[in-house]
């Protein structure tokens, strides 16, 4: 699959890259196969190291289909057409936004199918929404409020009033049709769910179970119950199952807790008769998905036909700080393993005094909400290369970075330190090209990235 929208350029305008007097295509770039160092950057730049990146996506795919499980990868992590298109290529169901305008963007890169993780209440976005899935688009909206259904629900009303040319209040009818199967690869439905996408089509919505001090989600059961009846009782949306999100929990104990309510509120909107055969559940950040897999997959719905839904993000990159340590395959190294992909080189600017060195690196370049980067090796100006043992990111300004350093690997101006980040959901929004790089540190594609 492409996803790539043609014409994108670097030029002068692209941090990292050295290109004061021309301006090139990614391909054309990358056809000259130009190493790290050799006058085509400067300092900063964030790289992207293909090998690492590839076997993620592939190891990912491989967990899901050994679980039963189907992959919606947030694409918020990366917003980049090229990993975005890798992973649907390597089997995922779909991916997953957090805002209308990373679904607009998603939806513009020809994305089929996108799961909204948030909800929505500007009419403007969500009359598009309700527009994109009239004309066929897959787009899963979630709720955890009456007040998100009766936005959607109006939403819904706007459509057909425009399309019909009439100003009836309150009808939200559209025409009935047959949802496709999931042997098809399509949606799934609550009852008399339906709908001709050439004929008006629906919103297709998912109710959100949230937790105590958590970020949304109906905190009970009760409140799940009354909220996907609202959805329900509205002819154009559609009770397409549950989601969660269980990443803000500090333990497993916490976690799996979370997760058995998320399946008992499916239960529960079962047993009132608000679920039709095909149920959507989704759930799973990057740290917990092996719960997801041990706690949700499979059919424990009786007399549903069940997709679960995984939508963790940072996988495809990984890190060397926050999921370098809280990644499941810790718990469960036979599953994995998964390595970090994201490089960032910086330049030493000064060592002012013993101990200390400042690098040409800040928050302008690296993820910090999650942990500062992390000191890998150091390069020499005549290229030779050491193991950065005993370095350390104490602070970051704007565009700089303190370092301390042990006597015994001393820095000096212009050597140039490879980091690793941590945290890269906040990483890729920094840079609007990335270079790709292959194991040599020769170029071989660069990343565009959409934010």
């Amino acid at each position: 699959m492409t996803l790539e929208i043609p014409g994108e350029r670097i030029d002068w305008r692209s941090k990292g890259f050295w290109l004061p007097g021309t301006s090139v295509t990614g391909p054309e770039f990358a056809a000259a196969r130009p190493g790290l160092f050799d006058g085509a950057f400067t300092w900063p730049v964030l790289v992207l190291r293909r090998s690492a990146a590839l076997a993620n996506i592939a190891t990912m795919a491989a967990y899901c289909a050994r679980h039963g499980l189907d992959f919606a990868p947030h694409a918020k992590t990366t917003m980049a057409p090229a990993l975005l298109a890798a992973q649907l290529d390597a089997g995922a169901w779909g991916m997953t936004v957090a805002t209308a305008n990373q679904a607009l963007v998603l939806r513009r890169l020809g994305v089929p199918r996108v799961v909204l993780a948030n909800q929505v209440l500007d009419p403007t976005a969500l009359r598009w929404l309700a527009g994109e899935s009239a004309r066929g688009w897959e787009v899963y909206l979630q709720v955890d409020s009456t007040a998100g259904v009766a936005a959607a629900a109006a939403a819904i009303d706007g459509l057909v009033t425009h399309a019909t040319g009439s100003e009836a209040a309150g009808s939200h009818a559209v025409a009935p049709g047959a949802v496709g199967s999931r042997a098809g690869g399509s949606g799934v439905g609550g009852p008399g769910a339906g709908g001709s996408p050439g004929a008006g089509g629906r919103l297709r919505v998912l109710v959100e179970v949230g937790h105590s001090g958590g970020r949304t989600g109906c905190r009970t059961v009760e409140q799940l119950i009354v909220v996907a009846r609202a959805v329900t009782g509205v002819a154009g949306l559609e009770l397409a199952g549950v989601t969660g999100y269980e990443g803000g929990l500090a333990g497993q104990a916490e976690v799996d807790a979370f997760l058995a309510g998320l399946a008992d509120g499916a239960r529960a909107l079962a047993a009132a008769g608000l679920l039709g055969p095909r149920v959507l559940v989704s759930a799973g950040g990057s740290a917990w998905f092996d719960r997801v897999a041990a706690l949700l997959a499979g059919q424990w719905l009786p007399g549903h036909e069940l997709r679960t839904v995984l939508r963790s993000g940072a996988s495809v990159t990984h890190d060397d700080g926050l999921y370098a340590e809280r990644t499941p395959f810790r718990r469960v190294p036979a599953e994995g393993p998964l390595a970090a992909a994201l490089d960032l080189y910086a330049q030493v600017l000064s060592v002012p005094e013993p101990g200390l060195a400042l690098v040409g690196m800040g928050k302008r370049d690296a993820p910090f909400d999650e942990g500062l980067p992390v000191p890998l090796a150091v390069r020499r100006a005549g290229g030779g290369v050491l193991a950065a043992d005993g370095l350390a990111v104490t602070r970051l300004n704007d565009h700089h970075a303190y370092l301390d350093t042990p006597p015994d690997v001393p820095l000096a101006p212009g050597d140039i330190v490879r980091f690793g980040i941590s945290h890269p959901c906040t990483a890729f929004d920094k840079w609007r090209h990335i270079p790709v790089v292959d194991d040599e540190l020769r170029v071989v594609d660069v990343l565009h990235t959409y934010f």
